[in-house]
């Protein structure tokens, strides 16, 4: 059987900006596949080529075994696409802007009613259906744009950020649809930055840094390559750097600490991968204060799918995410400065 997507060696140029330089993945049919970074790490813009919003520089693009870039509109039959922005004519009501969808995909007659009510049914939006979507919740917007998405039946449905502005309860009937999704056989293709939603959801995750992909994998698979807890320490609100090294220096030496990482974004406090022990925090205390150096603050906990990118950027993802958003404003002031 053809994977539902498959993406091979993805290139995206930008005039001067390698928005994708090379990303790889393969999504099973049945299978919810994470795709997790920060702003700007080419994550919309894998999304926009697969779904034929915009041509690749290189690289192989497939969806059900349909070449995107050779038979595009037979590729478009095969996606449902969900943009991270909902759009929606507050003068519709829900069925008569899912009508217009249908016409749009040429459903007609019985079987556009037919798929209508079972995408209405799937997202439990039959008593809003005749209620003008300008009246909605944020929650119903984002459900009844979901329907539309899946209302010709696509083997793939991808989504871009689909929970973000929502509340709790909004984002956990989302999380439900998605997984119904999956036992039907629907393949799901999910960008996020929130790191509970695709642990929580994906069954395998490809994370990506500044266009490449820097690893894939389940995220029980990719937490357990990274291995031992994780201890969370500041030296001071704010340390030198020379200070970070000294205490870098000084735990890597004590017998259960397997890595010590200087994350600079967060006043070059520490990163640590230790070996499962009861006294760990204790030492480590006892340890800094022999050597004459403070402590603003210590916590422990099990791996993350953050401890998976710090390890293999040197930053956590809302420290890149901050990163990211600091050059978008940056490059806004410039262009401000110039005019």
């Amino acid at each position: 059987m053809a994977p539902a997507v498959l993406i091979e060696n993805l290139q995206k140029r930008y005039g001067t900006v390698e928005a994708v330089k090379d990303v790889s993945l393969r999504v099973e049919p049945g299978e919810i596949f994470g795709l997790l970074g920060p702003n700007g790490a080419g994550k919309t813009t894998t999304l926009r080529v697969l779904c034929t919003l915009t041509t690749p520089d290189a690289g192989k693009i497939e969806v059900s075994g349909i070449s995107v870039l050779n038979n595009p509109r037979a590729a478009r039959r095969r996606l449902g696409y969900v943009a991270q922005e909902v759009a929606l004519d507050k003068v519709l009501t829900g069925r008569e802007l899912l009508q217009l969808q249908a016409a749009l995909y040429h459903l007609k007659g019985a079987v556009a009613k037919q798929r209508i009510e079972t995408v209405l049914d799937l997202l439990s939006l039959q008593e809003y259906a005749d209620k003008k979507t300008g009246t909605y919740s944020g929650g119903l917007r984002k459900r009844l744009d979901l329907a539309a998405g899946l209302l010709h039946a696509p083997d793939v449905l991808v989504l871009d950020e689909p929970t973000v502005g929502l509340d709790i309860e909004s984002r956990f009937v989302v999380w439900e649809f998605l997984r119904k999704l999956r036992k039907a056989g629907t393949a799901v293709l999910i960008t996020s930055h929130y790191l509970e939603e695709i642990d929580a959801l994906a069954d395998r995750v490809a994370i990506i840094d500044r266009g490449i992909v820097i690893a894939t994998g389940t995220p029980s698979e990719l937490k357990d390559k990274v291995g031992g807890d994780r201890i969370t320490l500041r030296i001071r609100e704010f340390s030198p750097i020379e200070e970070a090294k000294i205490a870098q220096d000084l735990l890597t030496s004590l017998p259960f600490v397997q890595e010590v990482i200087i994350n600079s974004a967060q006043g070059n406090s520490l990163n640590l991968v230790v070996t499962p022990q009861n006294d760990a925090l204790m030492t480590i205390q006892q340890a800094l204060s022999n050597s004459g150096l403070p402590i603003f603050g210590i916590a422990q906990s099990r791996p993350s799918l953050d401890d998976v990118y710090l390890a293999a950027t040197g930053q956590t993802l809302m420290d890149a995410e901050l990163v990211a958003v600091g050059n978008r404003d940056l490059k806004a002031e410039k262009k401000q400065n110039m005019r």
